[in-house]
This record gives C-alpha cells, structure tokens and sequence, in this order.
C-alpha cells in the first residue's frame, strides 16, 4: 500500500507495519488497506453523521482512548460545531469522503462509532437499535435466540428490520425511522420492543442496566437510541481479537451455528462483492410509529 495518494497528495500514511492484532501479525497497513477497499460499503453510514473517535494508536490490544477531534488535522477533514444539549457548541469529525476514513483510519480509528442521526436531522435519527448484550459466559447461539424474537415482535408490528454482529460477542437489529420521529419517540418504541421480548424471554434476556442484574442473561438495552448516541457502523473493523466486523446479516443467516469471528478485515471485502450491502434498507423508507404500535396492541389482544 502506498503512503500517498494520487487524488491528494496530502493524506499521508504512516507506520504500515506496525502490528495491531499480534495473534495474526495485522497490521495498521491492513487495516487500511481494509478501509481503502470496502470504502463504498460504509461511507453511506458514515457521511454527515458526527463520529466519536475510538483510538487504538498501538493495535487493539494497546492504550485506548476517546477523542472527540484532533487539532492535528488536516484542513481538509471536515469537522463540524454542535449544540449538545444545555452546553456549549462542541466540535465533531464528520466522515465525508474515503480519503478522510483513511486519514481517521490512519490516526488510530480501528472502529467508526457514527451518531444515529445526521447533521440535517440531529434531533431526528435515522434508525432505532435493539441492542443485544449477553453478559459473560453466554453463548452466542442464546443471542441468537433473542434476535429472532425481536424479529418475531417486529413482524408482528409490521415494521421491517437488519440484524448484524456487533463484532464482539452481541448483535444489533435496526428498524429504519427514516429521521421521521424523535430520539424519544424511537427510544419508547424500542421498550416497548424489549419488554415483548423479555416477556416471552424472561429466563434469559434483562432489561436492567445494572450490571449485578445481568448475570448469566442478554441485555436488551434501549440507550442506543438517545441522541448522541453512538453505535459501531455497518462494516467497521472492531477493537477485539480476530480483527472481527459488524457484518450485516441476512435473517436467513441467524441461526444458532452463526459464528460472527468468521466476519473480519479479511474475509468481509469478499463477502460484500458476493453478497452485496445488506443493509441498505436502514437507510430506506421508514416505519409508520403509528401503525406499528396498533399493530401490536392487536397483536396482545
């Protein structure tokens, strides 16, 4: 991979040798070159959304830390001044273009952690996350299991729905909103959402954040939805042994033998030239509130 680019000449890459997943030799050369390769995939869920920068500078295993924008960038990343609620403007990076996801990349990004609105809709997401977190010790196949009745309950409700590995032991479902509700209105529908679930799942699924309450059980955690919220995007590498993805899933795909350390930096470029971007959907029509929750009272009735 070459340190310098023929459309801009001023994004420089550096230290492609050094080693960022020790068990298989990676490198951040690899993970560029991930990035470089699956750029289309993931910059429609990147462009104009706020990114709260996870850094890795010394490989996944090494320090980490949160930044929320870099005064060593160039003048050609965009950033972005947002009123956060009851404070100050702050100001964010925004992820336009493929030679700013190289450049972030290149700073110590391992993974992109996009907020689930964008900068014309900030109040207003675009999707709601179901959150699937088992606690330690819970195989992936009991997540599995709750996937498909989030499924089951967004069926029934009418409103269509993306699962994909979180990358690290859970999964996330998403539910298009198309930025037509508030974070309120998409965080009171995912509850209600989660509170089916744990009604028909009660033995192994929690709805108390409290980690002493989450023993032995899969968390279904609604957080995701508040503004500012961030969540890893559709085909981000992960911090985590494997170098795993967040892989969209076709529902055909979730069953209890999935195995989400088969989706990494290596493996996914080929899997979205065969399988194209499963997720696309996301960012489609999105649910009518309304008829969902009428769908569901009828449902329970």
């Amino acid at each position: 991979m070459q340190t310098t680019f023929a459309r801009d000449d001023k994004l420089h890459l550096t230290n492609l040798t050094k080693v960022f997943w020790p068990e298989h030799g990676y490198t951040k050369g690899d993970l560029l070159n991930y990035y470089r390769e699956i750029a289309p995939a993931i910059l429609p869920y990147l462009i104009d959304r706020p990114q709260i920068l996870h850094r890795h500078v010394d490989g996944y295993a090494g320090k980490e830390f949160f930044q929320r924008v870099s005064r060593q960038r160039p003048a050609w990343v965009p950033v972005a001044d947002i009123i956060v609620i009851g404070r100050k403007p702050k100001t964010f990076h925004l992820c336009q273009n493929w030679p700013t996801l190289l450049w972030l990349a290149n700073f110590g990004c391992i993974e992109f952690d996009p907020w689930n609105s964008r900068m014309q809709s900030l109040d207003r997401p675009d999707y709601l996350i179901i959150d699937l977190d088992p606690s330690d010790g819970v195989p992936f196949s009991r997540v599995v299991e709750v996937a498909l009745v989030v499924r089951k309950v967004l069926d029934r409700a009418g409103a269509p729905s993306f699962p994909k590995t979180s990358g690290q032991k859970g999964m996330h479902v998403y539910i298009p909103l198309e930025a037509k509700y508030l974070h309120e209105q998409a965080k009171l529908f995912g509850e209600i959402v989660g509170r089916l679930v744990h009604r028909e799942l009660p033995a192994l699924t929690c709805l108390d954040p409290r980690l002493e309450k989450r023993f032995a059980c899969v968390y279904l955690d609604k957080t995701r939805n508040a503004r500012a919220q961030a969540v890893a995007a559709a085909y981000s590498a992960r911090p985590y042994p494997g170098a795993t993805v967040s892989a969209p899933l076709a529902w055909s795909e979730v069953r209890k033998t999935l195995d989400p350390s088969r989706f990494t930096i290596k493996t996914m470029p080929a899997r979205i030239a065969k399988v194209g971007d499963l997720w696309a959907g996301v960012l489609g029509e999105g649910i009518d509130l309304a008829d969902c929750l009428q769908r569901l009272e009828k449902s329970l009735a």
